[in-house]
């Protein structure tokens, strides 16, 4: 078995390689490469076919060769008469130009060993797609093997048939004389082109209305390339030797016959009795049924029988046969059209584009591709009708896999991607492909994406016209995991906020706000904290849903587990910035509502996350103390009388503080032991000062006592005792001023905070002793008088201090109940502290009510669109809202021209009309409804 294959093998290959070295000697070859054997075609499949390629233009073609060994076994004179008909038929096809005729690209070539012309690119003949593979390479190859016709590629191929035959009947006067599957050439894109014009037979009055065509009688003699297929033949051409256009469309049943029934014709002839053979047909034909036509389609199988009649006359004429009900095909109508296109003007071809994608979802893909597809891109050249075609092009590319897109489509697109002029086009286009830049970013490679793709979204978002970049706005988050990070960070992010500074639409601006936030999770923390974040303070406008939208990106930065906001930008610019805008005058109570809920948030976090570090590092400065208590068993007379002034300052502003707020001297004191245990550790510079002390005391303890001087002392405990005292007779007399302090409820709230006051209250940390009283006391009658009430704990000071020296901690009502954060790292005992650690904001809880719950980016991705702001919004039954006020709407902010999806940022009911000091887009009550749902 294996020898067998071996020596088909070997046969196969002798035969390919004598058939190139007989084509190399044809002059062919000078313009033309020859490539491999692809088909075969002609009288008698006698014609091998090759692809190739020009060599001047690389411009695709077949190239037709007979090779002379094939009638070595015929005589010199026989050999001559297959020779000159062979060459009449490829002479004659080079004189006709019809498209439905194959178009021979170069005339035929004879050279010693074989014939070569070449024509437009071809797939196979009609014979070897029915299954007639002679004379083609051994194996077949499955392109052709494993081809089968569709319903629409036969109805639009017998339809080219007959559209051919219509124009040598009628223009040419010609009679073909040998219409056979063999002589049908289906071309690169499958349509069914007419060959073989060795039998053809001109009018000899072409001028008069009834032409008269001369017939040969049959010659027997003959070598069979000499003769026409009798199998398609018309009986009149035997029997009566005679022929007219009527022969030929008794050959074109033949073939539909044929084409039904997997490539047999309706007869078959005896070739050694041919006379015999045409008279047995002649007599079944003249009683020819509709149950012998079984195998043909129902709505042409009344056509075919009278094609296939006796007498020519009752035989439909070419003219005829294009207008019957079976090629009224919607596909095949469509394939028709695209042939005729270059005949339409621009707005016909609009027309058909437009209806178009209604129409390829019913045809096979493999016509789309060979058939439709080439069309469509050869309109690319043509900048007007490009926002017509492209359409039908990424539908396509939708159908194909990424290598077809790759090879077919790709191309193609390349310079549409970078299309500007007309603008009015270039327009249309930009709006195309951001409808499917999912589909290009994942078919495209990533180097064809990064030079082509990308610079038109970027170009879209710095387009002129408000409807693209809002659409473009609205679509990146679709696609934005499709993005290289370094193009994200360094191209478009960039573009989305100039967008959003430069524009005068508030549309796009609240857009790439949202854009923004929807891509955050597709960003590195320190990026958007660093880039993002300090953004959103240069946004100029104040109207509710730009607010919401800033609102939004804090609350997506807070709340998401891989990005997150550090309590050191919470304090300095986070809250600082979300406060003033939480009372502008342009928000609604929902949006009031909203912002207080991510301040409270945000404050209950910073609040847990520094109380946390404050406690631990409290527990190891108490480790520290309890070592360095056992190493020094002897303490200095002097710490000793400074531990007491410590103590005792410390007790005077737990009085300061509990007077101020409550004049209610007992409580202040019962705060003032029970704060002795909320002790927080030194700033790093009080540390430093400890740590010098307690050197200097090391060493005074190792030196030798000095001789004391003649001269009269004056007792050291007794001046700290007097400065105390005095102090303390101070502190007495501030607080029995006659100042009237209210008592204030623990339900009331913020009515009005002056900058000044807050400033005074929150940030006046206490370096060392000395400075201690004077800034306390200036800071209370700061706060005092500024008019700031808040609620208070009558049972807690304001200010409580432990006994360390040099620091005090603010506490502001009562604390609540806080979630359990991951403790911060403590560093070891003896590490310096590069940070000054800030007042303990515990207490703050109790101004702000309970904690709202945490919301996570994956529950954010998995809310429906249009919920996202939701999440900002406090329950319909929260304390303190009427029913009336939560059932209040705001004005609905507009709906752009393009239909955007509603806007996963935003309710609604948080939008507020915008100022007039904005320039909207199109519809300037209309241009955010769509948008934001």
């Amino acid at each position: 078995m294996e020898s067998m294959l071996s020596k088909l093998k070997n046969t196969v290959t002798k035969v390919t390689a004598d058939v190139t070295s007989a084509v190399m000697g044809n002059p062919v070859t000078r313009e033309f490469d020859v490539g491999r054997h692809i088909a075969s075609g002609g009288n008698g499949l006698a014609w091998k076919i090759f692809n190739g390629t020009k060599k001047s233009t690389k411009q695709e073609v077949a190239v037709f060769v007979f090779d002379k060994k094939l009638i070595d076994k015929y005589q010199k004179f026989e050999k001559d008469q297959i020779i000159d008909s062979l060459k009449r038929g490829v002479q004659q096809l080079t004189r006709l130009r019809h498209p439905r005729l194959l178009t021979v690209q170069h005339p035929l070539e004879e050279s010693r060993d074989c014939l070569a012309f070449c024509t437009e690119p071809v797939f196979a003949s009609l014979a070897n797609v029915l299954g007639n593979w002679e004379n083609l390479p051994s194996p077949v190859s499955p392109d052709i093997k494993d081809y089968k016709l569709y319903d629409v590629e036969t109805k639009y191929g017998l339809l080219q048939v007959s559209e051919g035959l219509s124009f040598l009947h009628s223009s040419v006067k010609m009679v073909h004389g040998n219409i056979t599957s063999e002589n049908i050439i289906l071309n690169k894109s499958g349509a069914w082109k007419i060959m073989g014009f060795d039998f053809c037979v001109s009018s000899t009055n072409p001028s008069e209305q009834e032409p008269k065509f001369p017939c040969k009688e049959w010659d027997p003699n003959l070598p069979s390339l000499c003769l026409p297929n009798p199998e398609y033949l018309a009986p009149e051409y035997i029997l009566s030797v005679s022929c007219e256009t009527a022969s030929d469309m008794y050959s074109l049943g033949t073939v539909i016959y044929a084409v039904f029934n997997k490539g047999k014709p309706i007869f078959e002839v005896n070739k050694q009795d041919i006379y015999k053979s045409f008279s047995r047909q002649l007599d079944q034909l003249s009683r020819l049924g509709s149950s012998s036509l079984t195998s043909i389609p129902e709505e042409v199988r009344e056509h075919v029988k009278l094609l296939l009649n006796v007498t020519p006359t009752v035989r439909p004429d070419a003219d005829q046969m294009t207008k019957i009900p079976f090629f009224d095909d919607v596909g095949a109508v469509t394939l028709q059209y695209f042939d005729t296109l270059f005949q339409r003007d621009n707005l016909q071809k609009s027309q058909f584009f437009k209806g178009l994608p209604k129409v390829l979802p019913k045809l096979p893909k493999r016509v789309i591709v060979q058939r439709i597809l080439p069309c469509l891109t050869s309109e690319f050249v043509n900048p007007d009708m490009v926002p017509f075609v492209l359409p039908n092009v990424l539908l396509i590319a939708e159908e194909c896999t990424k290598e077809e897109y790759i090879k077919l489509i790709l191309p193609d697109l390349g310079p549409v991607f970078k299309q500007q002029e007309p603008i009015q086009a270039s327009n249309m286009i930009l709006l195309i492909f951001l409808q499917k830049m999912d589909l290009l970013l994942t078919k495209t490679p990533p180097d064809e994406i990064k030079n082509s793709v990308l610079p038109m979204i970027y170009r879209a978002l710095e387009a002129p016209s408000i409807q693209i970049q809002e659409l473009c706005l609205n679509i990146i988050p679709t696609f934005a995991n499709l993005i290289d990070y370094p193009s994200m960070k360094n191209a478009l992010i960039p573009r989305i906020k100039n967008a959003c500074l430069q524009t005068s639409s508030l549309a796009v601006r609240v857009n790439s706000l949202v854009c923004l936030g929807k891509i955050l999770e597709y960003l590195d923390k320190w990026f958007v904290l660093d880039d993002i974040l300090p953004f959103l303070q240069q946004i100029p406008s104040k109207e509710p849903a730009v607010l919401m939208g800033i609102l939004g990106i804090y609350k997506c930065t807070f709340a998401h587990k891989k990005l997150g906001i550090t309590k050191e930008q919470l304090a300095g610019k986070v809250l600082p910035h979300l406060i003033p805008l939480s009372i502008e005058n342009n928000l609604n109570l929902n949006q009031f509502n909203s912002f207080i809920s991510v301040i409270k948030e945000m404050l209950n976090r910073l609040e847990c996350e520094h109380k946390t570090k404050l406690e631990q590092l409290h527990i190891m400065q108490e480790q520290q103390k309890s070592l360095d208590i056992g190493n020094q068993m002897n303490p200095s007379e002097e710490t000793k009388v400074t531990n007491v002034g410590s103590q005792q300052i410390d007790k005077v502003f737990n009085n300061i503080g509990a007077d101020f707020l409550t004049g209610n001297e007992s409580e202040s004191k019962e705060d003032g032991l029970q704060n002795k245990h909320k002790r927080v550790s030194l700033t790093l510079e009080e540390k430093q000062k400890l740590a010098k002390e307690q050197e200097q005391a090391q060493k005074l303890k190792n030196q030798q006592p000095l001789k004391p001087q003649v001269h009269t002392p004056v007792a050291p405990l007794k001046q700290t005792k007097d400065l105390t005292d005095t102090l303390m007779d101070n502190m007495s007399s501030l607080t029995s001023l006659s100042v009237s302090t209210p008592k204030i409820s623990a339900s009331s709230t913020f009515t009005s905070v002056s900058p000044m006051g807050l400033g005074m209250a929150f940030s006046t940390p206490i370096d060392n002793t000395k400075r201690n009283v004077t800034n306390g006391l200036n800071a209370n009658m700061g706060f005092q008088t500024s008019g700031f009430s808040m609620p208070v704990n009558p049972n807690q000071n304001f200010f409580s201090s432990p006994s360390t020296p040099g620091a005090t901690t603010m506490t502001l009502g009562t604390p609540s109940t806080l979630p359990n954060f991951n403790a911060v790292s403590v560093p070891p005992a003896g590490t310096k502290q590069t940070q000054q650690r800030p007042t303990d904001m515990s207490a703050l809880n109790n101004l702000f009510g309970p904690q709202k719950p945490k919301v996570s980016m994956n529950q954010l991705s998995q809310q429906k669109p249009g919920q996202w702001l939701n999440q900002f919004v406090p329950p319909q039954g929260s304390p303190g809202m009427s029913s009336s006020v939560m059932g209040t709407q705001m004005n609905m902010i507009g709906q752009s021209a393009f239909g955007m999806q509603a806007n996963p940022f935003f309710n609604p009911q948080n939008f507020a009309q915008p100022p007039t000091t904005m320039t909207n887009s199109s519809s300037a009550s209309n241009d955010l409804k769509d948008l934001f749902g």
